[in-house]
């Protein structure tokens, strides 16, 4: 067996994109970046300031989940890139961002598997760190609760139960690589209810939300010309987010996660709960028989 390295993109490259929640017009770049350093990002409108994709500095998750760093800058919706680079297997990138949100893009991790596709990925000379979970971790709030048990490569189970009759009661069961989350996850698109709407913004949320970037779900119907992507997107879409809020854990787990009814909340408390004891965790190179990172069928119900 032979350890499989660390990867980043070989060209710098960049997008530009209304923010979903702010509203705000936002250009984004991302730049290789050398062995070790991890995925930061950089809000170059407030003076450089730094903000590593790390679990312990998220400090908002309703709608989203925000990184603030200790100076107080901070960088909203962030899990559709974080989900991307997972898929793409990218260990070390600069993202350089002048506004206060990842832009949105058509609300899907679709656009940023494309942008590295087309800045092509590099292997570096360092092997890939995985991050084994060793014993089960938990997180229970109410009815909804995301647990990781140890598994030799990573798998996400997860269910959704909502009120309205589009979505209603959707699961999933992901289990594969790059390939599989390209074509079955990266996607599936942020939704919202139409009745929603107006209570979203005058809180200050989905001010640059439109039929272009996000799902929007009526009554009887979704208002979106052409419909669905997948007949259960919006499973297929948390499932995404779970993935990107998880790569906030600083490395891929190998782990089997099983989330039922979680949001960003949940999905960062079980992080920190997992981090609690160095009992729960070790790294450790990842090898090319580990089966998490090969190109795996994925199934999903609905």
């Amino acid at each position: 067996m032979t350890a499989i390295r660390q990867k980043t993109i070989k060209s710098p490259i960049s997008c530009t994109g209304i923010g979903l929640h702010s509203g705000v017009n936002v250009n984004m770049a991302l730049r290789p970046a050398p062995v070790g350093t991890g995925i930061v990002f950089t809000r170059i409108d407030q003076g450089n300031a730094l903000l590593p994709a790390a679990y312990d500095l998220v400090s908002e998750t309703r709608l989203g989940t925000t990184l603030r760093n200790g100076d107080g800058v901070g960088l909203a919706t962030v899990e559709h890139l974080m989900a991307a680079l997972w898929g793409c297997e990218i260990d070390n990138l600069f993202v350089d961002v002048d506004g206060p949100e990842v832009p949105a893009m058509d609300g899907s991790a679709a656009p940023f598997v494309f942008l590295m596709e087309c800045a092509g990925v590099v292997e570096q000379d360092a092997s890939r760190q995985a991050l084994r979970v060793c014993q089960s971790v938990e997180v229970i709030d109410g009815d909804k609760r995301i647990t990781l048990t140890p598994a030799d490569d990573f798998s996400v189970d997860l269910l959704i139960d909502f009120d309205n009759p589009m979505v209603s009661r959707q699961s999933s069961c992901f289990d594969g690589g790059s390939f599989a989350f390209k074509t079955e996850i990266s996607r599936a698109r942020t939704f919202g209810f139409a009745d929603e709407v107006a209570a979203l913004h005058a809180a200050g949320f989905a001010l640059g939300g439109s039929l272009e970037n996000a799902v929007v779900v009526s009554e009887d119907r979704v208002l979106n010309e052409g419909g669905l992507r997948y007949d259960n997107e919006f499973v297929r879409h948390k499932t995404l987010d779970c993935v990107g809020d998880l790569y906030l854990a600083g490395a891929p787990l190998l782990a089997h996660v099983d989330a039922h009814c979680s949001g960003h909340g949940l999905n960062n408390a079980v992080l920190r709960a997992l981090f609690a004891s160095d009992r729960n965790w070790k790294l450790e190179p990842v090898m090319s028989a580990v089966s998490s990172w090969s190109e795996t069928a994925v199934a999903v119900e609905a």
